[in-house]
């Protein structure tokens, strides 16, 4: 009886075991079938350590189409588009790393053998580059009749690089080329097969001027403020977002007889390269009610972002191109302020690399604006002369002594005559408690503070805009740091305390507003 129980089980688990391996090797076909109908990953399938959108994205338009074989299907375009773009990344790459790594997926056999002589060179030399494309104009010249090759221009390519031996940089390189290109379709993947250098067309097409007089003559009435507001400091779009709170502060900010805001646009809260577009219409909600209230709005883009890389230089790019175009005709905006302090990171980044960073990202905002000023708010004024002959007009912050800052101003004014100024920021903590050892203003010293300082800047004729409306109850770490003695007086700068009510200093600012 046991021997036949035995052969039972056995039996049954022979069954078991067989169906098992069966419904495996189907669940494995069947995956394999659902793979090849639906296509890998174009993505993955490349030798790519991220996907090029997060790292590399140029402005490419096609600025002709006209074929007189084969009319240029939109999915193909796309795939021409995409894979030219990650040829150009994969090339930055590479002579980024000297390493071959990733060619052969964009570059034909014969093209690739100048990027293997030019890595080998780089080695030998111990030499190497940061590279980037910032702008691409491309015309079709053929594509064949079996869609296997096209062949076209790409005009006036916007390139930029820098050239290390070992750690040194030796030189930095901006640069307008056009080049011929063919491209081959191998493999499912178009891969260059030929990439020339030749001669960049006179471009007969009228550059629409600048029409910024009449923007650039407010700059000299600005009587403004550094906005926050009070439950949401450093964070305006965030998730204490409210219009109504929004709307009554721009009712206290008018009746003080301010005319002009400042704003902050934080890089990563906006999305970085890709916008997000809620984000983008509480911006337009906030204009409006700014607009509402006869309130001028300066906005200040990039805040706490401190990567100048040229590696990132495009995400960059299309992260303040989606919002300027977004706003531009917005009848609030005032202007751009590219940086708030980017002096700041000269020590940490490297004072060439922000000014390069913040030299292209100028001339790209007057591209795609043509009716805004465009400044930058730099910590000091001895920093103000930094690209002084770039900016549309010098914005400056002073946190010194008040009888040290006509001889700064003027200094200043000397240095960078025949150019509108701004003091951007100023103020002073009424913080005088035991993480400041009981010293420097309270209440009345900051009031006295507005008192001395406004005739001053009445008196040089001074456009100013102070910090700030609001006492606040949390100030974020990446402000002024963790150390309490550092952050307590980063509370205590508002005219309005916490709970909204009038500090000594708002009404000397009120009284001082009339007189001018």
């Amino acid at each position: 009886m046991a021997i036949q129980l035995n052969k039972t089980l056995y039996r049954t688990v022979l069954i078991i075991t067989f169906l098992a391996i069966n419904g495996l090797v189907l669940y494995g076909i069947g995956a394999a079938w659902a793979f090849m109908n639906t296509g890998a990953d174009k993505t993955s399938m490349l030798h790519l350590e991220v996907p090029m959108e997060d790292v590399y994205k140029p402005s490419l338009d096609w600025v002709s189409l006209d074929n007189p074989g084969r009319p240029m299907e939109k999915q193909a375009l796309a795939e021409i588009t995409n894979d030219y773009m990650n040829a150009w990344h994969v090339r930055n790459i590479a002579y980024k790393k000297n390493d071959r790594y990733g060619i052969e997926d964009f570059y034909t056999d014969s093209a690739r053998v100048r990027l293997y002589d030019n890595i080998d060179l780089n080695k030998k030399n111990n030499h190497w580059y940061k590279r980037t494309t910032l702008n691409h104009n491309s015309a079709l010249d053929f594509y064949t009749a079996d869609g296997t090759m096209v062949v076209f221009k790409d005009y006036n390519v916007e390139e930029y690089q820098e050239i290390y031996e070992g750690e040194t940089l030796l030189l930095t390189e901006r640069d307008t080329t056009s080049y011929q290109v063919m491209m081959l379709l191998e493999d499912g993947f178009w891969r260059i097969r030929h990439l020339k250098e030749i001669p960049s067309p006179v471009d007969s097409m009228p550059i629409e001027p600048r029409n910024i007089d009449d923007q650039l003559k407010k700059i000299n009435q600005i009587k403004g403020i550094n906005y926050y507001p009070k439950d949401s400091p450093w964070d305006t779009f965030g998730k204490k977002f409210n219009d109504t709170i929004i709307e009554q502060d721009f009712k206290i900010i008018q009746d003080m007889g301010l005319n002009t805001i400042r704003i902050f646009i934080q890089y990563e809260d906006f999305g970085k390269n890709k916008i997000d577009h809620k984000k983008l219409q509480l911006l337009k909600t906030l204009l409006d009610s700014a607009e509402a209230y006869n309130l001028d709005v300066l906005i200040t883009l990039f805040d706490f972002y401190g990567d100048y890389d040229v590696s990132n230089w495009t995400l960059t790019h299309r992260h303040a191109q989606q919002i300027v175009n977004a706003v531009k005709d917005h009848p609030a905006v005032l202007g751009w302020d590219i940086k708030n302090e980017p002096d700041l990171d000269f020590e940490s980044r490297g004072r060439l690399r922000v000014l390069n960073w913040l030299e292209q990202m100028i001339a790209n905002i007057k591209k795609w604006d043509k009716k805004h000023p465009v400044t930058i708010g730099w910590s000091t004024p001895e920093a103000g002369i930094e690209l002084a002959d770039k900016v549309d007009f010098v914005s400056f912050h002073y946190y010194k002594d008040i009888e040290d800052f006509k001889t700064a101003y003027d200094t200043l004014n000397s240095a960078v005559p025949n150019k509108p100024k701004l003091l951007q920021e100023y103020g002073i903590s009424s913080y005088k408690g035991a993480w400041n050892f009981y010293r420097g203003a309270d209440q009345e010293g900051q009031k006295e503070y507005y008192s001395q300082m406004q005739q001053v800047l009445k008196e040089n004729e001074v456009p100013y805009m102070f910090w700030t409306l609001y006492d606040f109850e949390k100030v974020p770490s990446a402000v002024a740091g963790s150390l309490p003695w550092k952050t307590k007086k980063q509370h205590y700068f508002g005219c309005l305390d916490t709970l909204g009510n009038k500090k000594p200093s708002y009404f000397e600012l009120v009284e001082q507003i009339k007189k001018e």
